[in-house]
């Protein structure tokens, strides 16, 4: 089954103007994130999506494909949907059922096993999004509203995403004694196929995801299932400059020999 990893990548962050481009051990952050999913062998092809010249050229520069996108989407996975357009009009062999991989461009650690997680939860449905999550070990994390959380069912699907620490647990609250193991952390990559992706972007932005600030949010509030695997490994997302420099600090531990 043919399946295209596409990274959206813009140029005008609010919180990181510029983060693409930011270098961590003398790479810029998005050839990180594009040699990862190259690494993958379930992958046929990787792409860039970009509203910025600069970005497109460092990505040609370090030999990736990239591809030109508006300045004006309001999430990446509308980017993505552009990108799909432009790469079928190209003579790409890409049809409904194909599966798209939206690897979020500042997720420099996310690891090729975790990549590959996902197409293979892809290759069992058609009919949702999958993504990854992660169970919360450390109680900061759990209250970073940076880190999103989320809560399913016992089929694995997501019920809602939220920058809040949700489950809110009562006991613990009262009593300061409750366990809650139900902490689970939002990994930043996305699957579907063309037609689910094609579904979603015709949906306007919803209210919730505007108030989260969070583009799944909308596909929850339209119906669109959201499939979640649970996995072992973390990852930590560049949202910030000083996440960078964290970042610069974890590299040798995340970025060990898959």
């Amino acid at each position: 089954m043919v399946t295209f990893c596409v990274i959206p990548a813009r140029y005008g962050s609010l919180r990181f103007p510029g983060k693409p481009l930011a270098l961590i051990k003398d790479k810029p952050l998005v050839q990180h994130v594009y040699e990862k999913a190259k690494a993958s062998k379930l992958i046929t092809e990787v792409f860039v999506a970009t509203d910025d010249i600069r970005i497109f050229n460092t990505v040609k520069h370090f030999g990736g494909n990239a591809i030109m996108t508006s300045s004006k989407h309001p999430s990446g996975t509308d980017r993505i949907s552009e990108a799909v357009d432009k790469l079928i009009k190209e003579g790409y062999s890409l049809s409904e059922n194909s599966i798209i991989i939206n690897l979020q461009g500042d997720e420099p650690f996310i690891k090729v096993e975790m990549i590959n997680q996902l197409v293979r939860l892809m290759k069992k449905g058609k009919n949702y999004i999958g993504t990854l999550v992660k169970q919360i070990e450390d109680e900061k994390d759990f209250q970073n509203p940076n880190i999103v959380k989320v809560v399913f069912n016992e089929k694995g699907y997501a019920l809602y995403f939220s920058r809040s620490p949700i489950p809110f647990n009562r006991e613990r609250f009262i009593t300061g004694l409750a366990q809650n193991q139900f902490m689970y952390k939002h990994i930043g990559i996305y699957g579907y196929t063309v037609k689910t992706l094609k579904k979603f972007v015709s949906l306007p932005q919803s209210a919730l995801e505007k108030i989260e600030s969070l583009e799944q949010l909308r596909a929850l509030e339209n119906g669109i299932k959201i499939k979640v695997s649970i996995t072992e490994y973390d990852s930590f997302g560049i949202d910030t400059p000083d996440d960078l420099k964290t970042a610069e600090k974890l590299f040798s531990i995340f970025s060990q020999p898959q």
